[in-house]
């Protein structure tokens, strides 16, 4: 072989190897995050991806949906009852427009933990939208959502326990507990929620 092909070669076989020990390298650092992410639950793929707004979480396409919402905890207030919400609306936000809240109930308070260390923090909570009383809210049922885990499993056979399709009543008693202090006025029981009128 003559000098001038070796010159020619040994640079090329010079550069194939520098980018396969690159790309092996590359690959061999990226696996172990990518076999994690490709087997993470959805939550964590989502929350991976970022957490929506509070004004995202107000539109009716999500509502049901479990999501991940990231809003600031500008005030925790507890009813009498132990009934706590997580006021996500700044106070010179008028209650008809403020659109969003975090609820937990009282029979929860040993699963969620004390929610007043979020108060002028910002969170990140994952949780199925529901609406009552004419805003979107998350029911924190567990602490496992603040870090991207589910609700809390609750299955709940009363539910249509002495329920009557011809009845105004509720299938069940209503969230919005008894209230103590001064606060939102959707978080005292004595708001009626309006009903759409019937057609006859």
């Amino acid at each position: 072989m003559t000098p001038e092909r070796v010159r020619r070669i040994v640079p090329f076989g010079i550069v194939r190897f520098a980018v396969a020990v690159i790309f092996a390298t590359v690959m061999w650092v990226s696996a172990p995050a990518l076999h994690a992410f490709a087997g993470a639950p959805p939550a964590t793929r989502q929350e991976a991806r970022g957490c929506m707004s509070v004004a995202d979480a107000t539109q009716a396409a999500y509502q049901n949906k479990d999501v991940c919402v990231s809003a600031h905890v500008y005030e925790v207030v507890e009813l009498s009852n132990g009934t706590r919400f997580l006021d996500v609306c700044p106070a010179d936000l008028p209650d008809d427009q403020c659109r969003f809240t975090f609820v937990s109930l009282s029979t929860d308070r040993g699963d969620v933990g004390d929610l007043r260390k979020y108060r002028d923090q910002e969170v990140q909570v994952r949780g199925v939208i529901r609406t009552t009383h004419g805003r979107m809210g998350i029911v924190i049922s567990h602490v496992r959502q603040f870090s991207g885990g589910p609700e809390k499993f609750r299955p709940n056979p009363k539910l249509l326990r002495d329920f009557n399709g011809q009845s105004d009543r509720m299938p069940v008693r209503d969230p919005n507990l008894a209230s103590s202090g001064r606060h939102r006025s959707f978080m005292n029981p004595s708001d009626k929620e309006e009903q759409p009128a019937q057609k006859h």
